[in-house]
């Protein structure tokens, strides 16, 4: 017998003080705040996170693992943009590209040319961010600053791939000037990569729960938010009651 999860925290409560924070530091360093999407984090949570996320008018999910949120995209069936943020093997490619419209963490040449294959034979055009590793730290995913502007070249030119920017993952015990260094340096890299490659490259995926604002302060236009939107997650997940 399944056991009986608590109601997902409703992200209604939350949203508004999160879209304020979002406004006002984009508006600090003159950006528009209408530029920042907010991508609700469900890893873990039931389907009813993803529900409430999209009744609190936020379009862009986000899901670390293709076999839970192939679940989760069933259940939910209402139109979304489904972020995969979480690692990709080569051997879900396909499984993949029936619920993701965007694959955040491509950080490999055979990864790409998987995802093109892929997407060709399916019929399918999704958005890509290049994952890049900054800090260089042992077991994060993410291809090193140096591999970025071959694999964009690569990316640039697969006929059933969109290269859109890049995503990163900030230090986790960061302090402030930390983490803001680390996100500059990534607009640096997506601005110097694109200009080189003479692409448009409009997207940064950066900054979490405890870092957005500092993210949004540095250009990022996706913020991948759980726990400020959810509260804590549970000691007993959906995907391992389901």
């Amino acid at each position: 017998m399944r056991p009986v999860l608590a109601t997902v925290d409703q992200p209604t409560t939350r949203i508004a003080a999160i879209r304020a924070e979002i406004d006002a530091a984009a508006r600090r360093v003159g950006r528009d705040p209408a530029a920042v999407r907010i991508v609700g984090v469900t890893k873990t949570l039931p389907p009813d996170a993803v529900i409430a996320a999209l009744d609190a008018g936020i379009d862009d999910i986000g899901e670390n693992y293709v076999q839970e949120a192939e679940r989760k995209h069933a259940a939910v069936a209402r139109s979304a943009s489904w972020h995969l943020i979480g690692g990709l093997q080569r051997n879900k490619v396909r499984h993949a590209l029936r619920v993701f419209d965007w694959v955040e963490t491509v950080d490999s040449s055979a990864l790409a040319l998987a995802l093109q294959a892929g997407s060709e034979s399916m019929g399918r055009r999704p958005a890509v961010l290049i994952q890049v590793n900054l800090s260089g730290a042992v077991g994060q995913r993410g291809i090193a600053p140096d591999g970025v502007e071959e694999l964009a070249r690569l990316l640039a030119g697969q006929s059933a791939l969109v290269l859109q920017g890049l995503m990163t993952i900030a230090p986790a015990d960061g302090v402030p000037e930390t983490l803001r260094n680390h996100f500059r340096r990534t607009r640096e890299l997506r601005d110097d990569v694109a200009r080189r490659l003479g692409v448009e490259l409009p997207h940064l995926s950066m900054g979490m729960s405890d870092d957005f604002s500092l993210a949004v302060e540095e250009g990022a236009t996706f913020v991948r938010l759980g726990r400020a939107l959810f509260g804590h997650r549970r000691p007993r997940s959906w995907r391992e009651g389901a």
